[in-house]
């Protein structure tokens, strides 16, 4: 147990000195050029009736109380978003920006609007960046989660909201984040969680809409964004629980994040408030 958190905090010190080169904290609007509910989402949306939250990590760690919101059962999938760029062809892959995504952006695409035969169309859609999500999020109506409420969900597991004093909690995430081309697979073919969302952890990392806020400095809870730089995290003896693997591997993750980044198993679903 000892080495394997030894081995999750050299991982995360890695990450987060690589990230420490002055980047700055995701912007606060993407490029969106298009209009709330330009096109249309089928996905399901939960309830969450919102909660207490104690953050994992960052300069306040005192609970933070979530209001309710609406999140989408199951990660946004590579039909949907192809649907997506069909209507916004500045979001395709030979249109978009570099300002906006990387060159590995839908590098596995075939082309513009053509996914490749091994790609499963009701898989997450990933190697998009954060913009594309926030634009996709907006084109439905809807936003993309802020880290606290994606966090709120994640405490739970089948049977409980809040599965974090389990032993077992933190290791079977782990074991799920390590399986190699779960990305591939189709969304909602396991077992939902205690509210009934799927696939929080079994497919691919996801983006939240303030993903780097825990190193920004001050206060980044209200989803607000500033022109602040990010900075070297301390050692993992600040964290409020220090045996959560997982959440050590999730937050290693974002630093290591610009806005404009694309990676192999990185996607996202939406998010909305209740009174929307």
């Amino acid at each position: 147990m000892k080495s394997r958190l030894i081995h999750i905090v050299i991982l995360s010190a890695a990450i987060w000195c690589i990230s420490c080169e002055r980047q700055e904290a995701a912007p606060g609007a993407a490029p969106l050029a298009l209009h709330a509910g330009e096109i249309s989402s089928k996905v399901k949306m939960v309830l969450i009736p919102g909660g207490e939250y104690q953050p994992f990590y960052g300069a306040d760690t005192t609970p933070v109380k979530v209001k309710p919101f609406l999140i989408d059962e199951r990660p946004v999938t590579n039909g949907e978003f192809l649907e997506f760029v069909k209507a916004n062809p500045q979001w395709q892959r030979s249109q978009v920006k570099r300002l906006y995504a990387d060159t590995n952006y839908l590098r596995s695409w075939v082309a513009d609007t053509l996914l490749p035969r091994d790609i499963h169309v009701d898989a997450p859609v990933t190697q998009l960046s954060w913009y594309a999500a926030k634009a996709y999020a907006t084109a439905v109506g809807k936003r993309l989660p802020v880290l606290d409420e994606w966090e709120l969900v994640a405490m739970a597991d089948e049977t409980v909201p809040n599965a974090r004093d389990k032993k077992s909690y933190s290791d079977r995430i782990v074991n799920l984040y390590l399986v190699k081309n779960r990305q591939y697979n189709a969304v909602k073919q396991s077992p939902p969680n205690y509210w009934g969302v799927y696939n929080f952890f079994d497919l691919v990392w996801e983006w939240t809409d303030d993903f780097n806020s825990v190193l920004v400095t001050g206060d980044a809870r209200s989803g607000e964004y500033s022109n602040d730089n990010l900075f070297c995290a301390g050692s993992a003896t600040s964290a409020t629980d220090v045996l959560n693997y997982a959440a050590f591997m999730r937050f290693s993750m974002r630093a290591g994040l610009k806005a404009h980044y694309t990676v192999a198993n990185l996607g996202f679903r939406c998010a909305k408030d209740v009174d929307e």
